[in-house]
């Protein structure tokens, strides 16, 4: 793309309506987890504050994951939207965003099997099935390897329903503009999804409409208390491939499914992740194929996520493949990363070494490109 084309002609920055939400850009800040929430109460801090509003140019904010109930928690100091210390902390972040100019969904999840002991006060994590997912979870000690799960009966899973529905009431109450299902790779939603994992032999198990009952479960909940269009959800088709590149065709088929029926709810959209196992490098190539694959199915407003460029997100949006794109680690190190595309100015890297450590070094004390040094493309070519 070049470099003096006018910020108004790149599809990433024109407005987009989503539902009653006019968006004033097409680039959305996608959920990450931080883990700031450094305090007994799991609430957000005033940081969580100064960092979300310093990307309020982002069209759209996901929060970070939130945990429906304390059950549900599987990492440290990540914020909860179960408690009212949450709601108020939560409050004020979307005061902040909103103040700015921002709009703000609250991305909604609980962990499954994916959790340890030492989060269930040495309690078994809680799964569709007794499967130990093979995975590693960030603990006190560190990285620890999973453990086998105790399955959840059935008056466990309505549980869980009203906990989200619950934290769905939460969000509204501090302010958010809408929330988002996590049903993407790792947590307990996909758990269900996973025929690996959940080899349940009753209505929650089986045939993918089964598998596929908890998450509808859970948005027949939320829709209670949100107007479906302001109610989004996040899936990752490919995240279980067997050998980290090619999608596993039984799991695939299973979110084809759940695509195709969630034209049934007027959602805010469905963000797709594209990528297959951590760590594993995605090509463009896949990452267009998983758009062409899943764009035909969902005839409602589609978030690319994962690893996309400035060039390659307004590409997908100008044919067709997606209606806005989601980026992660950019917005980390650019605040401003909206008026970084239509500059066309050179992105800063992000300090790996702080993505969770806590505290505002390599949170909030990203610059502006204004006061970064950072150069317009066009001066550098």
């Amino acid at each position: 793309m070049s470099a003096v084309e006018p910020a108004w002609g790149q599809p990433l920055l024109r407005p987009y309506e989503l539902g009653q939400l006019v968006l004033p850009n097409r680039v959305v800040m996608a959920p990450m987890t931080r883990a700031r929430a450094n305090n007994v109460a799991l609430a957000p801090t005033d940081l969580h504050a100064t960092y979300y509003a310093q990307r309020a140019g982002a069209g759209l904010i996901v929060t970070e994951g939130s945990w429906v109930s304390a059950d549900a928690i599987g990492a440290l100091n990540v914020p909860g939207m179960y408690s009212d210390a949450q709601v108020e902390g939560w409050t004020a972040v979307t005061s902040a965003v909103h103040a700015a100019g921002g709009t703000m969904f609250a991305q909604l999840g609980h962990t499954g099997a994916a959790s340890h002991p030492e989060y269930r006060g040495g309690q078994l994590p809680v799964a569709p099935s007794a499967v130990n997912p093979g995975a590693m979870v960030f603990t006190s000690l560190g990285l620890v390897e999973t453990v086998t799960p105790r399955a959840l009966t059935v008056r466990e899973i309505d549980g869980i329903v009203r906990d989200y529905r619950a934290a769905a009431l939460n969000a509204r109450r501090a302010g958010f503009d809408g929330i988002e299902i996590h049903a993407q790779r790792g947590y307990l939603i996909a758990q269900f999804l996973n025929p690996a994992l959940n080899v349940r032999t009753d209505a929650y198990g089986g045939s993918p409409a089964n598998r596929a009952r908890f998450l509808f479960d859970i948005l027949d909940a939320v829709v209670e208390v949100w107007d479906p269009g302001r109610v989004g959800i996040k899936i990752a088709p490919y995240a279980n491939s067997a050998d980290g590149t090619e999608p596993d065709a039984e799991i695939l088929a299973g979110y084809e499914h759940v695509t195709e029926r969630l034209n049934d709810y007027p959602l805010a959209y469905v963000h797709l992740m594209m990528t297959r196992r951590p760590n594993v490098t995605v090509t463009y190539a896949q990452r267009r194929q998983a758009l062409e694959h899943f764009r035909p199915l969902y005839l409602g407003t589609l978030i690319a996520n994962a690893s996309l460029g400035q060039e390659s997100g307004n590409a997908v949006i100008a044919e067709g493949l997606a209606d806005l794109v989601s980026y992660g680690l950019p917005f980390i190190a650019n605040p401003d990363l909206p008026a970084r595309f239509a500059a066309h100015l050179d992105l800063s890297p992000a300090d790996r070494e702080t993505l969770y450590q806590g505290g505002a070094q390599g949170y909030v004390d990203y610059p502006p490109a204004s006061r970064s040094g950072t150069q317009s493309l066009a001066a550098t070519e």
